[in-house]
C-alpha cells in the first residue's frame, strides 16, 4: 500500500493534462469497443473462436463486453483506474493471444499491442490529478 501511495504522490506531482486526455480517451476507446461487441456478438465470437476450444467461450462473451464498458467508464472518469486496468489486461493478452492461435490480423495485434501499453503505463502511473479518485482523495 505504501508503494501505491509512492506512486500517486509521484504521479500528482508530474500530472500533465495530455496524460489525462490520453487517459479519457483510452476509456472512450474501451467504451466504445464494448458497445461494439455487445451490438455485434457474433463478431466477438468470431474473435474468441480461435481458444474457444479451450472452453469457457460464453464466459468470455459475458466478461469482455462488460469489462470493456464498464472499465472504460471508469478508466474515462479515472475511478479506481488501477482496478480497472486490471480487468482489461487479461482481455488484452488475450486479444494478442488470439491473433497467433487463429488467423493473424496484423491492424488488430497493433492495436491491442498498443493498446496494452497505454494500459500497462496508467497501471503505474495511475488516474492523475484531474480525476474523480484525486477529488474524491483531497475531499474526504
Amino acid at each position: 500500500m505504501n508503494n501505491v501511495n509512492e506512486l500517486n504522490k509521484w504521479a500528482n506531482s508530474h500530472t500533465y493534462f495530455t496524460l489525462d486526455l490520453l487517459r479519457i480517451a483510452l476509456g472512450v476507446f474501451l467504451f466504445v469497443k464494448g458497445v461494439k461487441f455487445i451490438t455485434n456478438i457474433q463478431y466477438l465470437v468470431d474473435l474468441i473462436s480461435p481458444i474457444d476450444k479451450i472452453g469457457g467461450g460464453m464466459f468470455l462473451v459475458h466478461y469482455i463486453t462488460p469489462a470493456h464498458m464498464i472499465g472504460g467508464i471508469m478508466i474515462a472518469f479515472g475511478l479506481l483506474t488501477r482496478w480497472a486496468i486490471i480487468a482489461q489486461l487479461p482481455i488484452l493478452m488475450g486479444a494478442i493471444f488470439v491473433n497467433f492461435a487463429g488467423e493473424m490480423h496484423s491492424e488488430n495485434l497493433f492495436l491491442a499491442l498498443g493498446i496494452l501499453a497505454i494500459c500497462i503505463f496508467f497501471l503505474v502511473y495511475g488516474s492523475g490529478k484531474h480525476s474523480a479518485d484525486y477529488y474524491f482523495k483531497m475531499h474526504q
